[in-house]
């Protein structure tokens, strides 16, 4: 890759869960549908299946499939077997590696308990590819910090109030490149805060092309959308906002 995303200052746009806006969530044809879309970079989420690693958002598949239950208490092939919508199934991490366009960086988002271990086993072997790891358990992520000291690392926080401070502190501990926030605790104060203790501010989940322009004004550092044919680079870039 000629160019590590996660480690420039330009303004990224990154696929939610492909795009989630587009095609059904985490399948194989939201990833192409945001590749499509031009995005530099796609979001996914991870479950420990032994012996694959799921790309999957929730701990149960009612949401996402046309099955019920706990990904705990159904089989491997049970789970492959599902329609993720459109007749998609849910894919595993080795697969959506293994298509990946050789310009897209990836951000693995450690979503399941005991991911940490396999992610960094399956990465191994894929030195070449951009990889952002992040996650809201900071267990998890620091589990993946001792087995790679080098490897981008970001801690996420959600809706729930977290000081500032907290936020830096845990980067600090991570010896993370990037705080990833909800738009709801993406405050201009707090981009700014963040960011003069020396950390990219990426946020999540963005699909109005307003809220995108107003977010990069205030100093964030790229972001999330499900929506990446609206909320895309070009668009923001021709905005003429710095």
């Amino acid at each position: 890759m000629s160019a590590r995303q996660w480690c420039t200052d330009d303004f990224l746009v990154i696929g939610h869960r492909g795009a989630a806006g587009l095609e059904p969530e985490n399948t194989l044809e939201s990833f192409s549908a945001a590749y499509s879309a031009g995005v530099r970079a796609i979001e996914l989420d991870v479950h420990w299946k032994m012996p694959e690693l799921l790309v999957i958002h929730d701990a149960t598949v009612d949401r996402t499939t046309n099955g019920t239950g706990s990904i705990d208490g159904l089989c491997l092939a049970q789970l492959r077997e599902l329609d993720a919508g459109k007749g998609q199934r849910i894919p595993t991490l080795r697969e959506v590696v293994g298509s990946l366009p050789a310009n897209v960086a990836l951000n693995i988002e450690l979503k399941g308990p005991d991911t940490a271990v396999p992610v960094h086993e399956l990465l191994v072997g894929h030195r070449n590819i951009d990889v952002l790891i992040s996650s809201f358990n900071l267990a998890e992520l620091e589990r993946f910090r001792s087995l790679d000291p080098l490897m981008p690392v970001a801690p996420l926080f959600g809706r729930s109030y977290v000081a500032r401070e907290a936020m830096v502190e845990a980067a600090i501990k991570l010896q993370a490149c990037s705080i990833n926030l909800s738009m709801e605790l993406a405050t201009p104060e707090t981009i700014r805060f963040i960011r003069s203790h020396g950390y990219k501010v990426l946020v999540y989940t963005v699909n109005e092309l307003a809220k995108a322009r107003q977010l990069k004004s205030d100093g964030a550092s790229g972001l999330f959308t499900d929506r990446p044919d609206i909320v895309s680079e070009p668009v923001l870039s021709h905005a003429g906002v710095a």
